[in-house]
């Protein structure tokens, strides 16, 4: 603030407080989601007796916020040198977990840590990030480059590897959505990324059927000419997605029974209404049955009468829609983009490399866990256990959700900071 009085001009500097460098938005989203996520795990357990599921959600909560506000004031330097420390601990954590962890629902993806099961693949995520972004920060590094972005692939692919062994599909799913989020945030080639992206989609389709695998197949073919490059490296992505059509049915055969059944549900749900397709049915139904402002708290008849099993982990999306509405749905949607938004603002405002990396490589986890969990609710992903943030029952993923949230914090702070010096 400036007075003039005269030939003078006198500048005086107003005082902030510690506040002033706290993204509230951020951070106030992210208590709503997890009162949400309380308030449907109060409602879908309590009367069932396992009360236990609420409680021990809200010491996770209260622990993760302690967690986010340590790491919103640990200095850069200490985060650029825990590192490798942290990429090298979550790869030992991954396999220690096929040694000594436990089998849930045909997975080995929990380590029993006394009363507290931890998961190592949640870990595994932000060791990634973090590995990636000091690697995108080093000079003449160049995603742009088949060279540079393989190292980033490779990096992506130890501990998918890893958990694939587990085996997780689910978990390993969101590495490869990481990957994409931060090469085309940080300049990678399109049309190389369109070659690694439509194989995969395009052997999904051909599972669907010939006919949308044939439709598919025209458009990604008339998209590769748009791009307007060679016509060797053309028609290899052609031929890659041809070929990826063709050998999926193949490797389908080859997949164990309940994969099969997974895709299959994706496809058509009521192929079998009382078994794989059990869940999506009664989760539609449930979120259907909602109408606007839904039938009251502790009201709604699929949550109650518990015919969508484990409403309080993957399928909690449910609850606040048939007991809610709309409106419901609508606000848990709402603080879920407001908290992807932010911290796309936030790795756009930074002038670090590695924040910037770390940032949206967060903000890509939390849009693919939320893309994939109210896509799987709805019937329009396979159900492959990707919980939503925040909301979802489980320690080791709100804490972790939480100290991703904490280092958004310590990015905020120190850009407002460097602002306010300037």
């Amino acid at each position: 603030m400036a007075t003039r009085s005269g030939y003078f001009t006198t500048e005086t500097k107003v005082e902030k407080t510690v506040w002033d460098f706290f993204d509230w938005q951020l951070f106030l989203s992210a208590v709503v989601l997890c009162a949400v996520g309380l308030i449907s795990i109060y409602s879908a357990t309590y009367l069932a007796g396992m009360a236990d599921f609420f409680y021990k959600q809200l010491a996770f909560m209260i622990l993760g916020i302690i967690v986010a506000v340590v790491v919103m004031y640990i200095p850069q330097r200490w985060l650029e040198f825990m590192v490798y420390p942290i990429y090298g601990t979550a790869m030992l954590a991954l396999v220690a977990v096929l040694v000594i962890g436990r089998t849930v629902y045909g997975s080995k993806s929990w380590i029993a840590l006394g009363p507290v099961n931890f998961q190592p693949s949640e870990m595994a995520k932000i060791a990634c990030l973090f590995m990636i972004g000091k690697f995108v920060a080093r000079t003449n590094v160049n995603l742009r480059t088949l060279r540079d972005l393989g190292i980033v692939l490779v990096i992506l692919l130890l501990p998918v590897g890893l958990i694939m062994l587990e085996p997780d599909f689910g978990s390993a799913t969101v590495f490869g959505a990481v990957f994409l989020g931060i090469a085309l945030w940080c300049g990678a080639d399109i049309l190389l990324l369109f070659g690694m992206i439509t194989p995969p989609l395009m052997a999904l389709l051909s599972l669907a059927g010939s006919i949308p695998f044939y439709i598919a197949l025209c458009v990604v073919s008339a998209s590769t000419f748009l791009f307007r490059r060679g016509i060797v490296v053309t028609l290899i992505i052609i031929v890659m997605n041809i070929g990826a059509g063709f050998i999926a049915p193949a490797v389908y055969e080859k997949l164990p029974k309940h994969h099969q059944a997974r895709i299959q549900t994706m496809f058509d749900p009521d192929l079998d209404p009382r078994g794989k397709g059990y869940n999506v049915i009664q989760s539609k139904m449930a979120i259907g049955s909602g109408g606007l402002v839904g039938k009251g708290f502790m009201q709604g008849t699929q949550t109650q009468l518990r015919y969508i099993p484990k409403q309080w982990t993957d399928f909690i999306f449910c609850v606040p829609t048939e007991e809610f509405g709309f409106v419901g749905g609508i606000l848990v949607i709402g603080m879920l983009t407001t908290l992807i938004v932010r911290t796309i603002n936030i790795a756009a405002m930074t002038r670090s490399q590695f924040e910037s990396v770390l940032a949206i490589g967060i903000g890509t986890i939390w849009l693919y866990h939320t893309v994939a969990n109210i896509g799987m609710v709805l019937g329009l992903f396979p159900v492959i256990g990707i919980p939503l943030p925040f909301m979802s029952a489980g320690g080791s993923s709100l804490v972790m959700n939480m100290f991703m949230l904490g280092l958004l914090l310590n990015i905020y702070r120190r850009q407002q900071t460097r602002l306010d010096y300037q």
